[in-house]
């Protein structure tokens, strides 16, 4: 039987504000998360993170600079870590692609991936944000699928002049 993966949903409004974060940290990845209610099926509140990848904090790129590579800040990714257990969790964790780009690429894959390689770093979907210097393009949704063993895309939304 394939995989049932069923995108949450991002009301109009968090998704606005995703795209405002990402014109704000252009040229540079924009990163953070979304949460809500324990079994629910909408992300609601928007948290946005640091991108220390600017100090080459990046587990496999430390080479890339922030307009290339994007990493949580351990204050934040901790945050993230204790919002697992509560009653409003991180449900999509989002990051954006200045080169206008949504997808979910190999680097994505890898740190979004167990070190084990049995399933996803974290129980979220991915969200990826494609903006150029005139406009966001457009954004992907990403879940894991057990089936095909990887990140597979869910969902997608048109961009917006922001």
């Amino acid at each position: 039987m394939a995989d049932s993966i069923t995108p949450l949903e991002i009301p109009g409004d968090v998704l606005t504000q995703i795209f405002q974060e990402s014109r704000k940290s252009f040229p540079a990845e924009c990163c953070g998360w979304l949460s809500g209610p324990t079994g629910g099926a909408a992300a609601t509140t928007l948290r946005p993170c640091e991108n220390a990848q600017a100090e080459g904090a990046h587990p496999t790129e430390s080479a890339r600079n922030a307009e290339t590579a994007y990493v949580i800040s351990g204050k934040d990714l901790l945050e993230l870590n204790r919002s697992l257990d509560s009653d409003v969790p991180a449900l999509v964790i989002y990051h954006s692609h200045p080169n206008g780009g949504a997808y979910f690429s190999p680097t994505d894959r890898e740190v979004a991936t167990s070190p084990w390689g049995d399933g996803p770093a974290y129980p979220v979907q991915q969200l990826v944000v494609g903006i150029t210097a005139e406009r966001v393009v457009a954004a992907a949704l990403f879940a894991w699928s057990d089936d095909a063993g990887d990140f597979i895309e869910i969902a997608t939304y048109q961009g917006a002049e922001i």
